[in-house]
């Protein structure tokens, strides 16, 4: 199966929401070898300004990997995941991600190329976390990140 070129421009909606807790950070903070103590002890957290503990900047690739796999699960996308190789992964961010957050990331495809015999896939997503009442459909919305990723998608021999 090719990959679809109609993808580009595709945006796919906020889904489940990400639940950020203390110890998520403090499991991902020891898997990176972030060393902080912000990720590890609330009242150092708190001593730089923060509510509670603050997550490594790279953190914000679990939320935005949830909204990716709508792309790859999508059947109209043509895209077989055990033929992807991640070319290259971004991060900006808005704020720090913190324990308490509920992030939500909408997914948008801003770029597909044709490769070969494969293609260059680019998305971009935004991550937010929910404030107030967002959970059941009112509330605010806070930006939090954007993340951009490229994937390539290798073509059938390759």
């Amino acid at each position: 199966m090719t990959i679809n070129p109609d993808l580009q421009g595709r945006s796919y909606p906020a889904a489940e929401v990400y639940d950020v807790g203390r110890e998520k950070i403090r499991e991902f903070a020891r898997a990176v070898k972030a060393v902080h103590p912000a990720h590890f002890d609330v009242d150092a957290a708190r001593a730089l300004g923060h509510a509670d503990l603050v997550a490594p900047p790279t953190f914000a690739i679990i939320v935005a990997q949830r909204a990716d796999a709508q792309l790859i699960e999508d059947p109209e996308s043509g895209i077989d995941f055990s033929r992807v190789v991640h070319a290259d992964q971004r991060f900006i961010h808005h704020r720090p991600i913190t324990a308490g957050d509920r992030l939500v990331a909408e997914l948008h495809v801003d770029g597909v190329r044709a490769m070969g015999g494969g293609a260059m896939i680019t998305t971009r997503s935004e991550i937010y976390a929910l404030t107030g009442d967002a959970g059941d459909g009112g509330g605010q919305r806070d930006a939090v990140a954007t993340t951009t990723s490229s994937i390539l998608v290798r073509g059938e021999g390759q």
